[in-house]
């Protein structure tokens, strides 16, 4: 697994963040940032996504520290504003935990693009000069517009062996705690294993038609949200398929 630090890259439908249903209650901590404004951040990422985030939330994404929470923090997102009012504005940033990174006592290691963003028109170098600043943060639900929830097969997948996927256009403020994948022949749910990120893996799984359900979390407590049929019989690593299922 390559822990470099990146700010990778999803397919080409825009992340929407809304403060709507958010905590209320802003926490205080510090970020810093990666990469440059003029070169990005070229990684493969904790959380399992690896290329497939180049235009998620416009680049505006983050490594998290202790919000990583072993992968189940991986999708959440943030809104990140920081604390000196002479240099920043009042807004912030949106963005999407994407990654892990452990940085001088922070909570966030921005892309340059979204620590930029915390600066008040025409100040951006002169907050980057710092490097690491104090920051106030909230999470907030996530919104795809028009799109549904995506099941990608990872490409280390061996069909019919050997079966890694990720679950992504998670909307709302839903983590994902567990995954289990129907099993026809013996009438039973089978637990899938969480060997990083925001990755679910299985081998030898069933033949056929899968069906997968996945053990939400939020603040409204745990629900199974199943996804009937979503991956083929014939499934291919590094394909990806629409459960037409939407969270909120």
């Amino acid at each position: 697994m390559d822990k470099t630090l990146s700010f990778f890259w999803i397919v080409s439908v825009q992340l929407f963040i809304s403060p709507s249903n958010s905590q209320s209650t802003f926490n205080c901590s510090r970020a810093s940032y990666y990469g440059s404004l003029d070169c990005p951040a070229n990684y493969r990422g904790a959380c399992g996504y690896t290329d497939l985030g180049l235009q998620i939330n416009g680049g505006d994404v983050a490594a998290v520290h202790r919000l990583y929470r072993g992968g189940t923090g991986c999708g959440a997102c943030y809104q990140v504003r920081c604390t000196y009012p002479q240099i920043c504005n009042t807004d912030g940033v949106n963005v999407v935990a994407t990654d892990f990174g452990v940085g001088d006592d922070t909570d966030f290691i921005l892309s340059a693009r979204s620590f930029a963003k915390l600066a008040q028109p025409n100040m951006a170098s002169q907050l980057m000069a710092y490097g690491v600043v104090d920051i106030e943060y909230r999470r907030i639900s996530c919104q795809y517009p028009g799109s549904n929830l995506l099941v990608k097969i990872k490409e280390q997948s061996d069909y019919p062996n050997y079966l890694a996927i990720i679950v992504i256009y998670r909307a709302g403020q839903k983590d994902i705690v567990d995954a289990e994948i129907w099993q026809e022949d013996c009438k039973a749910w089978r637990k899938m294993r969480k060997p990083y990120g925001d990755v679910w893996d299985m081998e030898n799984p069933p033949k056929g038609l899968l069906t997968i359900r996945c053990l939400t979390s939020g603040d409204d407590g745990q629900k199974w949200v199943q996804l009937t049929g979503v991956i083929p019989s014939n499934w291919q690593a590094g394909v990806t398929y629409d459960t037409l299922v939407q969270l909120d």
